[in-house]
């Protein structure tokens, strides 16, 4: 039976490959319902947009409970290595989770791209702080091997642009992320439809983050429920072994076979 390894992140064992964002969406209930529609075990948190803490006022664990769902806090709209500490510190405090996506952008709001050199240095001071961090960056295999040097769990290129939807733009650079990578290599902002979850997986990633591209769905839950299945699509036509390409065709009846018949 295909599709049975489950993934391995820090010692966190999750068993879908999807992860999903509980960002965006119109209300906590299509939050709770899409990310159920997509059969996702971890929810990706921004700690500095959402409530984890409060108890007075309307929580995540209210709608999405941490004990269903593996929540990873992340750091996004950080811009210092000193600010994604302290926010991923606190999350760390309220709920004990040391499994973090670290995210630290550029000044750029257009692109929302990470600040590489400061998302590096900031990987080094979580490590140091006992953190297992899965690494937002680039699609740049030379930055992707500096991160897992230093101690990254997993590394999260972006296929494109956060909340783009433009899918994988370059596939050579992540294919050589892949093929270099001894940590878990899972794509990360850009992935717009099914069909680009499906490519991903068949490449070879072992998962994938999404967000914008369910929750701006005319129906989030329905389009959640389809990238579960494209990213199962995808994973077991991995494992199962894709024919390579050829120039040109190959008859699937041979003419000694024909002629027999």
């Amino acid at each position: 039976m295909l599709n049975k390894k489950e993934l391995n992140l820090g010692g966190y064992i999750i068993k879908s490959r999807l992860i999903v964002g509980t960002g965006k969406y119109k209300n906590m209930q299509e939050t709770a319902d899409a990310i159920e529609a997509s059969g996702a075990d971890m929810v990706t948190v921004a700690v500095r947009r959402m409530n984890i803490t409060d108890n007075k006022e309307e929580r995540l664990q209210d709608f999405i409970s941490p004990k269903k769902y593996r929540y990873l806090p992340n750091s996004a709209f950080c811009n210092t290595p000193e600010e994604a500490l302290r926010y991923l510190s606190l999350a760390r405090e309220a709920g004990g989770w040391d499994l973090v996506k670290l995210e630290v952008f550029g000044s750029d709001i257009k692109t929302l791209y990470p600040d590489i050199i400061k998302t590096i240095e900031a990987n080094k001071l979580l490590v140091k702080e006992g953190f297992k961090t899965m690494v937002y960056c680039n699609d740049d295999p030379v930055t992707c091997k500096i991160l897992e040097e230093d101690g990254a769990t997993a590394i999260m290129p972006l296929a494109a642009p956060i909340g783009s939807g433009l899918g994988i733009q370059n596939y050579t650079n992540i294919k050589f992320i892949i093929e270099q990578s001894n940590i878990p290599v899972i794509i990360d902002a850009g992935v717009g439809r099914p069909s680009d979850a499906t490519k991903a997986m068949e490449m070879g990633c072992d998962g994938i983050l999404i967000n914008s591209s369910i929750a701006y769905a005319d129906c989030p839950i329905e389009m959640a429920s389809a990238m579960k299945h494209a990213v199962i699509a995808g994973r077991m036509g991995y494992e199962a072994g894709i024919m390579a390409k050829k120039e040109y065709s190959n008859a699937s009846t041979t003419k000694k076979k024909m002629l027999a018949e």
